[in-house]
């Protein structure tokens, strides 16, 4: 009864309202304004950029696997293939050109698709520092002085000359160098008994300011070539006797607050850049492992204390003395634990099997370690997207 009453009365109302006069506008005063308020535009939802990567594919995002300047390395150019791998590197070999570089990095890039990479480009990388490092030379190329020379020179000189040299990688398709050395040799006596840097003239000067400056501008000039440049070899290498090359080194002079550690600092504000990681042990920050296996290293000095939130590449996992004493598997694992996003196999494939299916195997089997794998691609696929603009 009393919803029939209802709705007698709403109906009266209706009847009331339809039958009552429009309102009149009062002469001199404005009609009402609408006070609806717009329909906010809802926010697009981020896509995360390896949402369409398997994990296959998200796992071969974090290698960088070595080939030959001479000719295309069967096992790399698999690599790339089966194993989804979406870095190379050309490593020291035989002398070459513009034009036979051009055509090996092609060998590479065309194996680019949904199936292989998932798309992503490879990344394409090589060692031109200078002097007595200078993988690519031949006809086109100009030979680069060392990186101590190349410090005497001015900021703008020096940036001018390194945007020749990486306009000639960049017309090959090489779009990464594992250069310039940010390492501080602290003087010309103990350069001498500087294995890794100081006796082959790799580093650019004596103290923090001058590292700063010339690295800061031969990075700056790779930029404005289309070259993405690499620091190295973090925390530093300017203080050891030992080549990580050759055998184990151990350094007991650098701290968390030295400068070879405070230079990355004014480095990585210049633009976007790589920072790789040493094999080295440094007893004063952390005496357990070298620093690619060292979350304390790669995750609070690095990450946090610096604040470098980029890409982190090891120095080589393949063939260096250094890390000779852990099985590929281990290599791989720990450096992905530490932090650390690409694994670089410099001297060739043959050890990838291993480490890829060690890190395949983990992360389908370890949630945490699976998180860490997806955070190490994401930062390099937002890396490949940006490019040298950052």
């Amino acid at each position: 009864m009393r919803l029939r009453t209802a709705a007698v009365l709403v109906t009266a109302l209706v009847a009331l309202t339809a039958c009552a006069p429009l309102p009149t506008a009062t002469p001199g005063t404005s009609p009402p304004v609408s006070t609806t308020t717009p329909t906010p535009t809802p926010t697009p939802t981020p896509v995360d950029p390896i949402a369409r990567l398997t994990l296959p594919q998200r796992v071969g995002q974090l290698f960088m696997v070595g080939t030959g300047t001479g000719s295309a390395a069967a096992g790399t150019l698999a690599a790339v293939a089966d194993r989804h791998v979406g870095g190379v590197f050309l490593h020291s070999g035989t002398r070459t050109s513009l034009t036979r570089t051009a055509s090996l990095v092609g060998q590479f890039t065309r194996l680019v698709s949904p199936t292989t990479t998932g798309g992503i480009p490879l990344w394409v990388a090589t060692d031109q520092e200078g002097g007595d490092v200078q993988v690519l030379s031949g006809p086109g190329y100009t030979g680069i002085p060392s990186a101590l020379r190349q410090g005497a020179l001015t900021s703008a000189t020096l940036q001018t000359d390194a945007v020749g040299w990486g306009g000639q990688l960049a017309q090959t398709g090489v779009d990464v160098n594992l250069a310039p050395v940010a390492d501080i040799v602290t003087s010309p006596a103990l350069a001498r008994r500087n294995a890794p840097i100081g006796l082959l003239n790799r580093q650019y000067g004596y103290d923090e300011r001058t590292v700063a400056r010339a690295a800061g501008a031969f990075a700056d000039g790779m930029r404005q070539a289309g070259v993405l440049p690499a620091f190295k070899h973090f925390p530093g290498l300017g203080r050891t006797d030992s080549n990580t090359d050759f055998e184990p080194a151990v350094d007991t002079a650098i701290t968390a607050d030295a400068p070879d550690v405070d230079v990355y600092r004014s480095l990585l504000a210049g633009g976007p850049a790589l920072v790789m990681v040493s094999t080295a042990v440094y007893e004063r920050i952390d005496p357990s492992a070298p620093a690619v296996f060292s979350p304390r290293i790669v995750g609070d000095l690095l990450r946090e204390k610096v604040g470098f939130d980029g890409v982190v590449i090891t120095d080589d996992l393949s063939a260096a003395a250094a890390v000779g004493r852990w099985t590929p598997a281990q290599r791989a694992t720990m450096a992905i634990d530490a932090g650390c996003d690409i694994l670089l196999l410099s001297s060739g494939p043959e050890l990838l099997p291993q480490m890829y299916e060690a890190v395949l195997a983990k992360a389908v089997a370890d949630p945490v370690f699976a998180g860490k794998v997806d955070a190490a691609a994401r930062r390099v696929v937002i890396a490949k997207a940006a490019g040298v603009g950052g």
